[in-house]
């Protein structure tokens, strides 16, 4: 069955098809924050499957893809798994999410690595000051929900 899978290549090319048309807040094409999470998670240790994840975990919360698709897609139970702990639904409280995602294997490193791109301050410093506020607070905070510090490092327990 391995061998009728999605290739990490097929869900990269799949993935950047699926949001050709969006960009991140600053305008950039959104591919750009797809790659540097599943280089985020390559250089934290990640497998195949997580990195698959990491290339669509915004795909069925940003609707590029639908949960149908998911369901159907020739990837492993693990990876679809990840992908629906990482995306958010509707009037979810954070707490909410966050349980989830670290209830779920392989999922803590994909966010973990969405999170720093998502925080890094090149990334914020193109935006206006009241955004800029408002997302470092929302990251700061999912930051702690899922064990994290400030720096994006695990604290100690």
């Amino acid at each position: 069955m391995d061998d009728e899978l999605l290739t990490p290549a097929q869900v990269e090319t799949l993935a950047r098809a699926a949001h050709a048309r969006q960009t991140d807040k600053a305008g950039r094409p959104y591919a750009e924050h797809l790659a540097a999470v599943a280089e985020g998670v390559r250089e934290g240790g990640g497998d195949d499957e997580q990195i698959a994840a990491a290339w669509l975990h915004d795909a069925v919360e940003d609707d590029a893809l639908s949960e149908e698709w998911l369901t159907a897609a020739a990837l492993t139970p693990r990876t679809k798994a990840i992908v629906r702990a990482l995306t958010r639904r509707p009037g979810e409280p954070p707490e909410a999410y966050a349980d989830r995602i670290l209830a779920t294997p392989g999922a803590l490193l994909v966010k973990r690595a969405d999170l720093a791109h998502n925080a890094d301050p090149a990334r914020l410093a193109v935006l206006d000051e009241a955004t800029r506020k408002r997302l470092t607070e929302k990251y700061t905070r999912m930051r702690a929900l899922l064990g994290q510090g400030e720096s994006g490092e695990a604290e100690e327990r």
